[in-house]
């Protein structure tokens, strides 16, 4: 029973954000967790039915592509995970195509799986900085995102990631 126990314990610890996603292209397992030296991570959490979420996400992929043509001494990827049958997915990214992959979240509860990313409420969108690497840094941004707050927001993790 105590194997069992400790089993339960260690699958409950396990991160939240690397569990029940695959890679829209092509339905693999996929992994917010690559674990990469000095790089920021960009995280936009979306759902084709939601307005705000299709408004913003032609912004924020001319926004990484403007992103990775800079490169301020800091890598930057970027990553949208859609809350969404994989039919829908297709449909969206034929209309409103992206320059960053796509994955999509596969399990049962996506409003725990928001809470455990840093979003209380499991309202979309909502966009997460990371820098795993530079102090652990995240920053959370519930609702529609400007590229304006997306560059002030990867410039502070880039400065914790010169800072560590």
């Amino acid at each position: 029973m105590k194997k069992y126990v400790g089993l339960a314990t260690l699958l409950a610890a396990a991160p939240l954000y690397a569990a029940d996603l695959v890679n829209h292209a092509d339905n693999r397992p996929a992994s917010l967790d690559t674990g990469a030296q000095k790089r920021v991570q960009v995280v936009n959490v979306w759902a084709t039915w939601c307005v705000p979420c299709r408004r913003e996400m032609p912004a924020l992929s001319q926004w990484y592509a403007a992103e990775k043509r800079q490169r301020r001494g800091v890598r930057v990827e970027m990553a949208g995970v859609a809350l969404d049958k994989p039919a829908d997915v297709s449909r969206f990214l034929q209309s409103v195509p992206v320059r960053y992959p796509i994955l999509r979240y596969t399990g049962n509860d996506s409003t725990a799986w928001m809470r455990g990313l840093g979003n209380p409420t499991g309202a979309l969108p909502f966009t997460i900085i990371r820098a795993p690497a530079c102090g652990n840094y995240r920053k959370t941004l519930l609702g529609e995102v400007s590229p304006q707050q997306l560059t002030r927001a990867v410039a502070e993790a880039a400065a914790k990631c010169r800072a560590g």
